[in-house]
């Protein structure tokens, strides 16, 4: 298969320094291996997008020279898709409704790495006068394994780990696991280099490929950006927008923290990904999860 990555940043504000680094990691990985990069813009949580954000984040990564083929896809125009293969897995008798709220199953379930884990209540039918809310996938326990290129062999049992995990939300919004999913397999995604704070929910993930019968692409996670007190980026005073007005510090910056070769020093976005094109090697991206000053002001 044709390499095809792609960077699917959420818009939930101006791309700040920790989705720069995914943003710079992925398109080099492309790039290099002579494939496609493709943006996607997952919109689906309308209650948290901030206005402009995504047009903002759009033109950001244009002034940094991230150039990407074809058009972007918004998820909040994919909805028909998501159904679709909702109803593909409840006519394979792999999902169910569920009437419990959050404060329940965080009352009810066990602490799970991920978030509480939920405890069946709702498995073998609703429970007498409850009104469905959500629908959950039912898993089976098995593991699932997969090799990440930069974080080695993983194995999880989702069954154990997450449990029956939602496709669709109370309010509606199909999860980020279903959406991500049939829009990969849609896109053609070969491989995925995103941020390691979503490694934890990959197996979950190749089990909806398999069920639906979906390619599984390969997968890379860069670990995570965090401040001095080891908080997300996105999640912290320090995640300072990125300045598209002046993009060469935080270009830069995003490149020595992905631990690559800084050849000579680049004057503009087109001399950085010049370099970056013939340079980027992904053996060289740490595995664990960094402490990052705020980028230069």
């Amino acid at each position: 298969m044709a390499y095809r990555g792609r960077f699917a940043p959420s818009p939930t504000g101006a791309l700040h320094f920790g989705s720069l680094v995914t943003a710079v990691a992925s398109c080099a990985d492309a790039r290099a291996h002579g494939g496609e990069w493709l943006v996607r813009i997952e919109d689906l949580d309308r209650p948290r997008e901030a206005p402009g954000a995504a047009d903002g984040i759009l033109r950001t990564l244009l002034a940094l020279g991230l150039r990407w083929d074809g058009a972007p896809l918004f998820q909040s125009r994919r909805a028909a898709a998501y159904e679709e293969a909702l109803a593909r897995l409840g006519a394979l008798g792999l999902t169910y409704p569920c009437a419990c709220s959050r404060t329940e199953i965080a009352r009810n379930g066990r602490r799970g790495s991920v978030g509480p884990i939920y405890p069946g209540t709702c498995r073998h039918g609703l429970p007498p006068g409850r009104q469905p809310r959500s629908i959950r996938l039912r898993t089976s326990p098995a593991p699932v394994q997969f090799r990440d290129r930069i974080q080695g062999e993983q194995r999880q049992d989702v069954a154990a780990v997450m449990g029956d995990f939602v496709l669709r939300r109370a309010d509606g919004i199909h999860a980020y696991q279903l959406a991500v999913v049939v829009d990969d397999a849609w896109q053609g995604i070969s491989q995925v280099v995103r941020g390691a704070d979503l490694l934890a929910s990959t197996p979950a993930q190749c089990l909806l490929q398999q069920a639906l019968g979906l390619p599984t692409p390969t997968y890379a996670h860069v670990p995570l950006a965090v401040d001095a007190a080891g908080r997300k980026l996105s999640k912290s005073l320090a995640s300072a927008p990125v300045d598209p007005a002046d993009p060469m510090p935080a270009l830069r910056r995003a490149w020595a923290w992905l631990g690559q070769t800084p050849g000579p020093t680049p004057t503009s976005p087109a001399d950085f990904w010049r370099h970056a094109t013939r340079a980027w090697r992904i053996e060289r991206v740490p595995a664990l999860t960094r402490a990052c000053i705020a980028p230069d002001p």
